[in-house]
C-alpha cells in the first residue's frame, strides 16, 4: 500500500475555487499540484480533473466531476480541525460560516472549551475544536 488520502469530489466546477479558499484560510497549508481539463474535456475546459493540495500537513485529493450527481458531500464524514487558540477558532468558524451552515454552533459542549460543526459554502463538513 502506498498512501491514504481524503478524496472530495466537487460538482460545478468549484474545486480550485475551494482549494485556494482552504489554503487561505489554514496555514501551513498549499496547493501541490493541479491537472486541468482542455478544450476536448470531458470536462469544461479549466476545471480539475485532478488536484493535491495541503492543510496543515495532511493531504487531499479532490476533482470536478465533469458528471453531475444526486449526491454530494455528507455531514457525518468531516475534517476535524483543532485549533491553538480561541482567536483562531473563533476566526474560522466564522469565516466558514459565512454561507454555511451551523451543525453544531460554537460552543462549549463539555468535552472541550470551544466546538463547533459547520458545512461551509462548498458543501465540505467541518469540526473546529479547541481542547481545554
Amino acid at each position: 500500500m502506498k498512501n491514504l488520502k481524503p478524496f472530495l469530489m466537487f460538482q460545478g466546477g468549484i474545486a480550485e475555487e475551494a482549494m485556494n479558499y482552504y489554503t487561505s484560510l489554514i496555514e501551513d497549508s498549499e496547493i501541490k499540484n493541479i491537472t486541468r481539463y482542455g478544450a476536448e474535456g470531458p470536462g469544461e475546459e479549466g476545471t480539475v480533473i485532478q488536484a493535491v493540495f495541503s492543510l496543515k500537513g495532511q493531504e487531499f485529493m479532490c476533482i470536478d466531476s465533469h458528471v453531475d450527481h444526486d449526491f454530494t458531500f455528507t455531514p457525518s464524514f468531516s475534517i476535524y480541525l483543532t485549533c491553538d487558540t480561541e482567536e483562531e477558532i473563533d476566526s474560522l468558524y466564522n469565516k466558514m460560516m459565512e454561507n454555511g451552515k451551523a451543525l453544531m454552533p460554537i460552543n462549549n459542549y463539555g468535552f472541550s472549551k470551544k466546538f463547533g460543526w459547520l458545512v461551509d459554502q462548498f458543501g465540505v463538513s467541518w469540526q473546529l475544536n479547541l481542547p481545554e
